[in-house]
């Protein structure tokens, strides 16, 4: 039985200059939580140094956003079939203004992460909400506009976000990375509500598996807390690690069996009898977390070892994103008429070239030679998305799309933070043992080692600062290692996938695959 009821005539399209302003209160939604995702990424040495913590703990800033995210986006379609897409779109901005601010004024490491949860969780409706009401404001005949301009702020904002992040994080101070979703937030929702309250799409009392959704909390949270913790635990010699992971499994076999058996489940199981479903899924969940992981590794390494500014680290990042605004358009067009298993390995085979361009990195690497592997980076992000949807929704029913979204977006949001945690795990292991191998082959006796001691004291250093400055570029040289090591791993990881996406059937894209994509 319904609660509200729209009118029997859907509401006639928007025109003119309302449907010009609200379009563009509408995309800076969607602009928002798009740059929150990537926002961070340069400014982690910064948030950490001046919250008193390591870098590597600073990245639960960005893992504990997306995790949230991530858990939120299943409940997305009940939200909106409850309360309406525009009441859930517009409330789901005012309250990721709110967890905005609040992130902007934390004291503290825990007080962010606390507040980067709400945020992630609250911000699950934005992106879905924003397209569907772009869709509908707009006539028949224009729907292709408005999902161009939904398309380009999803790719605009990544460009954006380390730029900002790391412009305001030289320049100003961390904080405002967050405070500068106030305003426009606020902006959002006013123009959001004012606009389309009265286009208010039907709702109905719908079931929600309340269990579902919390087993799934448990077993998500429990693994990421323990991907984040477990190395300053020392993994499973460590008795909390070995009590999260047990919470972990126990609560995804659980979560499993209950999800099976729900008739109204959180997350459509059935879904993975489509096999074209299930590659797509894990072939995207892989390429995903390895891109995830590899835009937080670079900035990082740049800024904690190769003496980059935030700023500079996010030039560098930003050329990848300029060439995916160029080239999607064009790619979406062409993909309309080409098997989506072409295009998907054409973004692959741009990832593998651009990683394996970053693993030949040395430690004179320059500006230019950082931004070539980008720009090929960016070839891959024009096609990679859209193809991967579209052959994971290629035979999905169109009554099961909205869940076979949700799932698809749940499985890769929680993939590439789950990326974070085990890439930074990764690097610091490498560089220490690279660091061992570096010192033994570097012993006192060393001539090298002599030599490069008597040559600093020579230009008037003590022996103390000598020998400091040769143990910062042994350390410096350990995590050059360590990067270039990762970024083979990726190249080989993703070369792998290729065969993958030929194991699906054929798939030609269409707009309607798009909402999934970002």
């Amino acid at each position: 039985m319904s609660d509200q009821a729209s009118s029997p005539a859907a509401p006639a399209p928007m025109t003119g200059p309302l449907l010009a302003i609200t379009s563009i209160a509408l995309a800076l939604g969607t602009f928002m939580q798009v740059l929150d995702s990537t926002i961070a990424n340069v400014s982690i040495p910064t948030i950490a140094g001046n919250l008193g913590v390591s870098a590597d703990q600073g990245t639960w800033v960005i893992t504990s956003f997306a995790v949230a995210n991530g858990v939120s986006v299943p409940l997305t379609g009940w939200l909106m079939m409850r309360y309406g897409v525009v009441k859930t779109f517009v409330g789901s901005v005012a309250l990721f203004t709110i967890a905005s601010f609040l992130c902007g004024i934390s004291w503290s490491l825990p007080s962010l992460i606390v507040f980067r949860i709400l945020q992630g969780a609250v911000s699950g409706p934005m992106i879905p909400g924003s397209q569907a009401l772009l869709i509908m404001i707009f006539p028949p005949t224009q729907r292709g506009l408005a999902l161009a301009i939904w398309s380009m702020t999803t790719l605009v904002a990544p460009i954006c976000g380390p730029i900002l992040g790391g412009y305001i994080s030289d320049n100003i101070a961390w904080p405002w990375i967050f405070l500068i979703n106030v305003p426009i937030g606020v902006v959002c929702t006013v123009i959001c509500w004012r606009n389309m309250r009265s286009r208010e799409t039907a709702t109905r009392k719908a079931p929600i598996d309340k269990t579902g959704f919390m087993l799934l909390l448990v077993w998500v949270g429990a693994l990421q807390v323990m991907l984040d913790t477990g190395k300053d635990a020392d993994w499973f010699n460590s008795s909390a690690i070995v009590v999260e992971a047990i919470i972990a499994v126990i609560g995804f076999i659980a979560w499993l069996i209950w999800e099976l058996n729900e008739q109204h489940p959180i997350v459509d199981l059935s879904l993975l009898r489509s096999s074209n479903f299930v590659l797509a899924t894990v072939v995207t969940c892989a390429g995903y977390a390895v891109f995830f992981g590899s835009n937080l590794l670079q900035p990082l390494w740049l800024q904690t070892r190769m003496g980059y500014i935030a700023t500079w680290a996010g030039l560098v990042a930003a050329p990848s994103g300029v060439v995916a605004v160029l080239l999607t358009p064009f790619a979406a067009r062409i993909m309309n008429r080409i098997d989506a298993r072409w295009t998907a390995s054409l973004s692959l085979v741009a990832f593998a070239v651009s990683f394996y361009l970053r693993s030949r990195f040395t430690t004179d690497v320059d500006f230019f030679a950082l931004v070539i592997p980008m720009l090929v980076q960016g070839v891959a992000m024009s096609t990679f998305f859209i193809s991967m949807v579209t052959m994971a929704l290629n035979g999905v029913p169109g009554s099961q799309v909205p869940q076979a979204s949700g799932l698809y977006n749940f499985a890769r949001i929680t993939a590439g933070s789950f990326a974070v945690s085990i890439v930074t795990t990764a690097w610091d292991r490498s560089a220490t043992l690279h660091q061992t191998r570096l010192s033994e082959v570097m012993g006192a006796q060393d001539p090298t080692f002599i030599s490069a001691l008597q040559k600093l004291q020579g230009a008037g250093l003590s022996a103390q600062q000598a020998l400091g400055a040769v143990v910062n570029q042994v350390t410096n040289q350990a995590y050059l290692l360590a990067t270039v090591d990762l970024f083979r791993v990726f190249t080989w990881l993703i070369v792998i996938l290729i065969p993958f996406v030929w194991l699906a059937k054929k798939a030609l894209s269409s707009g309607a695959t798009h909402a999934a994509a970002d």
